[in-house]
């Protein structure tokens, strides 16, 4: 019985060990990566973004960009803000529950509630229409934007999308244990800080790979916010909901009729580019695929001159997407990064985008 008691209470100290561990970790986290915006309650949500207002004599419409699973708003707004300063209105934006976004009470647990509160801060900004930006999960969102605020939607350009269901919806273990009630928790408040501080560098790498990933990339995108516990479930919840949201949602992407661009890597090991991409330019008459060979999951900071220039056709200027792929793929032929540590992901013998 000595035994049993001695065990339990060295099981209690670890947890609350790791519980402590996190919360400074957590604390650490934040004290290096401070909010750079300004916030505003959206439905109970508080919501941080950076608003870059319409410059005298801007040449393209406004932009909204949406970010994808564990970033923030960094992760765009910084490979792709400079090259469109002085060029367009720009709203960057934490989606709700990362960064320095709050989730909001019972809200935005799914794309179509995203959408809606992208919607309100566009109206609490008095942007009345724009061309959408979406990296990797932001896709769903955007294909929610684009059928439900078709008013707002100008252009929509998708890089590495995440938006179909594909066989099997199955996604990593860890994102499944988060959002069990309790034991998720638990979790999330004891081992995904040091797990996920330990295994952060080589996620990054194959999720750039087989490019490189950009010189003190983590550091300057704050990418570390999402190991706090609020921002890494809110994170699997989206993660965890996708395949049910597809799975219903993917029918309609035909009612979308705003002009589109897809723009996706062949060597993509995040998500499956040949079920996704390929599947939003066969169910959204018009829309355009971009593909590019040797590029991984990260169009907006490998190709940010071939975004930019996706942005441009939407806004009615002469662009040649095709030949920018062309120019991007003799940029990155070479690369090779991850090589033996990232393997290449196959897309399953099925359907492709299965409705």
């Amino acid at each position: 019985m000595n035994l049993i008691y001695a065990a339990l209470a060295f099981l209690l100290a670890l947890v609350l060990g790791l519980v402590g561990v996190t919360r400074v970790g957590s604390w650490l986290i934040e004290r290096r990566n401070p909010a750079v915006g300004e916030f505003a309650d959206i439905a109970g949500a508080r919501i941080h973004y950076v608003h870059v207002p319409a410059p005298s004599g801007a040449d393209l419409p406004p932009i909204v960009f949406i970010h994808g699973a564990s970033a923030n708003l960094k992760d765009q707004m910084l490979p792709l803000r400079p090259s469109l300063e002085g060029r367009a209105e720009m709203l960057f934006f934490d989606r709700p529950g990362f960064g320095w976004s709050g989730r909001g009470a019972g809200n935005n647990e799914e794309p179509s509630a995203q959408a809606n509160t992208i919607a309100a801060l566009m109206d609490h900004l008095g942007m009345k229409k724009a061309i959408i930006v979406a990296h990797s999960f932001g896709g769903a969102v955007t294909t929610a934007f684009g059928r439900e605020h078709a008013d707002k939607t100008l252009g929509l350009v998708f890089l590495s999308p995440a938006t179909h269901p594909w066989p099997g919806g199955a996604t990593s273990w860890y994102y499944d244990l988060t959002t069990i009630p309790l034991l998720g928790r638990l979790f999330s408040e004891t081992l995904i800080y040091p797990a996920g501080t330990w295994q952060m560098a080589g996620a990054t790498t194959c999720v750039f790979s087989p490019n490189k990933v950009p010189d003190n990339y983590l550091a300057a995108t704050s990418i570390p916010l999402v190991l706090r516990p609020s921002a890494f479930r809110a994170n699997a919840t989206d993660v965890e909901g996708l395949y049910r949201y597809a799975l219903a949602a993917a029918p309609h992407y035909s009612e979308i009729k705003a002009p589109a661009v897809v723009i996706s890597g062949d060597r993509d090991k995040v998500v499956y580019a040949r079920i996704h991409s390929v599947g939003l330019v066969r169910d959204i008459e018009g829309a355009e695929l971009v593909w590019v060979h040797n590029l991984g999951h990260k169009p907006d900071w490998i190709a940010a001159d071939l975004v930019v220039g996706a942005i441009e056709k939407l806004a009615g200027k002469d662009i040649d997407l095709q030949a920018m792929a062309k120019t991007v793929e003799s940029r990155i032929a070479g690369d090779a990064y991850g090589a033996g540590e990232c393997a290449d992901i196959k897309e399953p013998q099925a359907e492709l985008a299965p409705t």
